[in-house]
């Protein structure tokens, strides 16, 4: 008798993951953007979270929580109920970028959630007014070694991966170019194409309609590869400037102690979502590379980048609070 109960428990006990994978989700999910509607991020998440609908047979709600690089959001999500109903989108700066911009977090980004999967990755290009006299890399460290000081960036805000990626481009070449944060890209770039001020680092998913449209220039980009949408745009290692590759990543995230199932439903489904024609489509149309995987390697890519970024963030002297 005690044998047939203890075989019975333990079925039971090895069938709940299962269940609870399968019963998962039965109300709406929430996924928290930690940026402003319209941009890249916002755009990914709608994309992808309308492309996992049919298989979860739930709808997931976005809803944006912009403020203090993105740690508004990630409080609420490390705060949240592990439960499988609050996840969102994180990128450099929750990830990799914030534990060395600030010197107190409201949470720890390795082991206050739980890792979900990367999404995707879009590089950032070095691009001028088109007025602007330099006409490639080479030409450009030329300018800034000649006006130290004196040459002005913009970016979308303090800490953005815009911001870093000029702090690395100057630790790489040796220049001294000032810093003009901007609140969101939309106005920093408005600028550069208005010649208000002459460069900054670009990200493809947001700025491929100026560059195709000749709006800016584009010097380089930051990939280990020529991007398909810029064919003829050198990348900054062919450019002669090696080791400074630059992307924003994305990918999505939830409370640490979710169940092990939902994890790996839920990773199931963004995956499937990654390989749609229309998550494809738009990916393509805003230059982004799809990353899907496994939760393991969105935490070991997230922590690679937090290692690599601290000595940058530090030697730049940037902080946040």
């Amino acid at each position: 008798m005690q044998r047939r109960h203890f075989l019975a428990a333990s079925a039971a006990t090895l069938a709940t993951p299962f269940a609870l994978a399968q019963s998962w989700p039965e109300q709406p999910i929430r996924w928290i953007v930690p940026y402003p509607a319209g941009g890249g991020t916002d755009v990914l998440a709608r994309t992808v979270a309308e492309a996992m609908r049919p298989g979860l047979g739930q709808t997931i709600v976005i809803d944006n929580r912009p403020g203090a690089s993105t740690n508004i959001g990630g409080d609420m999500v490390a705060r949240a109920k592990p439960d499988g109903y609050t996840v969102m989108s994180a990128d450099n700066a929750i990830l990799a970028y914030n534990e060395h911009l600030f010197t107190k977090l409201p949470f720890n980004p390795e082991k206050d959630f739980s890792y979900l999967g990367a999404m995707a990755r879009f590089p950032l290009a070095l691009v001028v007014n088109p007025s602007f006299p330099a006409k490639d890399v080479k030409e450009f460290i030329a300018y800034a070694k000649a006006h130290p000081g004196k040459l002005n960036y913009a970016s979308p805000g303090n800490g953005s991966p815009h911001h870093l990626a000029m702090e690395l481009f100057k630790n790489r070449t040796g220049t001294f170019i000032t810093h003009i944060p901007y609140r969101g890209a939309a106005p920093a770039v408005q600028d550069v194409m208005a010649g208000q001020v002459p460069c900054m680092f670009l990200d493809l998913a947001g700025g491929l309609p100026a560059m195709k449209g000749g709006k800016v220039r584009v010097l380089a980009i930051g990939s280990s590869k020529r991007a398909p949408s810029l064919p003829d745009v050198p990348t900054l290692a062919e450019a002669g400037v090696p080791g400074a590759e630059v992307y924003a990543f994305q990918g999505a995230l939830g409370p640490a102690g979710l169940p092990e199932a939902i994890v790996t439903r839920f990773n199931a489904e963004l995956n499937k979502a990654l390989a749609s024609a229309e998550v494809r489509k738009r990916a393509a149309d805003f230059g982004m590379e799809l990353l899907p995987g496994t939760p393991a390697q969105f935490k070991a890519m997230a922590r690679a980048e937090a290692k690599r970024w601290g000595p940058i963030i530090q030697a730049a002297g940037v902080k946040l609070d």
